[in-house]
């Protein structure tokens, strides 16, 4: 009797809320739990594993680490912890409920809070030039990433994905963008592998190149910093290692403000790639969607909490309270929670469950052409970041 009772509770449909806030029935949550806490977990251990490393990074540059960020993202090494234990040990099958809402709904959440460290208030501080260039080059490394991804033969969805992280923000518009145009794991893990390498390589590189072209000029160094680097945590430790070694704080405050600015147009480009992408299936199928499923309800919560904190600015700068509620202190500290410790910690839940999903054997089988996309996406966009700061200088 009672296990017709759980079978019948099984079978019925998933009420609307529960899918949009589980993906599941209520009844399964429990068995999700466990696969939920792994990812928790690797996903706190690659926080503190990516700051050890920052740290060592920082000193092997002769910069002091103490206080300062660490410029490697959480994000990545807790997907390089899920791959490492799915393709060596294995993880048992009763993980994979949990490990499933983390890919899915903990990364909606995660991209939602990432709203909240995104002012428009703070994006005009780069200047009535400095915008337009930013938008320019974002439009551009779009357009070029696609381009060579199709030149390649890569699919398009992995094409898709290339773009989205060389033009706006690394591996949170990689996520934002794979639910839209249907990206699977391997695409999304190779994707995360080529930000990783590529833009490592340019925190490490590009400061001294910056300097070199640039000299002095620090707002033309700093836009190049902030343009010609793909994840958050890599622009920040490049242009902190220019201002450490080359004593130049002006350099990094704009190298974060166009960083800034192109994390905010994740809100257009992401149903601009869906368009794109659906545009280039070839299938009719723009003419089929209605226009609101080019912007996913993560989107929209993502623009909602973007004008939240615009609106918190807004209050603070006029010599009042943010939103009428909170001091400056208090407001600080409640963006820095939300939209820094929890949206890290939710985005790193959701890829080390992509990782601990992943088989390398899998990625293998892409070839070495997605590689080659991200190197060429990586070096076009570079140089196109150069050529814009050079002018400006």
């Amino acid at each position: 009797m009672q296990a017709t009772t759980e079978s019948r509770r099984n079978e019925r449909p998933l009420r609307s809320w529960e899918k949009w806030f589980f993906g599941m029935r209520v009844g399964e949550l429990p068995a999700a739990l466990p696969g939920l806490v792994a990812a928790l977990g690797a996903a706190w251990i690659g926080g503190l594993l990516a700051s050890r490393i920052g740290a060592w990074l920082l000193a092997l540059q002769g910069i002091d680490p103490t206080s300062k960020a660490s410029p490697v993202s959480a994000i990545t090494v807790a997907v390089i912890l899920g791959l490492l234990v799915a393709n060596t040990t294995g993880l048992p099958s009763w993980l994979q409920p949990g490990l499933d809402l983390a890919r899915n709904k903990v990364l909606r959440l995660g991209i939602v809070l990432v709203g909240l460290k995104l002012s428009i208030v703070d994006v005009l501080k780069v200047g009535s030039i400095g915008v337009p260039v930013v938008i320019a080059l974002v439009a551009f490394a779009l357009l070029a990433s696609l381009g060579i991804a199709k030149r390649l033969g890569v699919s398009r969805e992995l094409g898709s994905l290339a773009a989205a992280s060389t033009a706006i923000c690394g591996i949170t518009a990689t996520l934002a963008v794979a639910p839209v145009v249907r990206a699977d794991e391997k695409e999304v893990a190779y994707t995360v592998a080529n930000v990783t390498l590529f833009g490592l390589l340019g925190m490490l590189v590009y400061p001294y190149v910056a300097h070199a072209l640039f000299g002095d000029a620090s707002a033309a160094a700093g836009l190049f910093l902030g343009t010609a680097i793909h994840d958050t945590s890599q622009v920040m430790g490049a242009a902190l290692t220019y201002a450490e070694v080359f004593g130049d704080e002006r350099a990094l405050q704009v190298a974060t403000v166009a960083k800034l600015t192109r994390n905010a147009l994740l809100v257009a480009v992401v149903p601009a790639i869906a368009i794109l992408h659906a545009r280039a299936a070839g299938t009719g199928e723009t003419g089929k969607r209605p226009l609101r499923s080019y912007f996913p309800v993560f989107v929209l919560g993502f623009v909602a909490l973007s004008i939240l904190r615009t609106a918190g600015e807004i209050g603070l700068g006029e010599g009042g309270l943010a939103l009428g509620l909170f001091s400056e202190e208090r407001f600080r500290e409640t963006t820095r929670l939300f939209g820094d410790r929890i949206s890290s910690l939710a985005l790193g839940t959701a890829l080390a469950a992509v990782g601990a999903t992943t088989r390398l054997s899998v990625l293998k089988g892409l070839g070495p052409r997605p590689l080659f996309v991200g190197f060429g996406a990586a070096l076009t966009v570079g140089l196109a970041a150069a050529l814009s700061s050079a002018l400006l200088a």
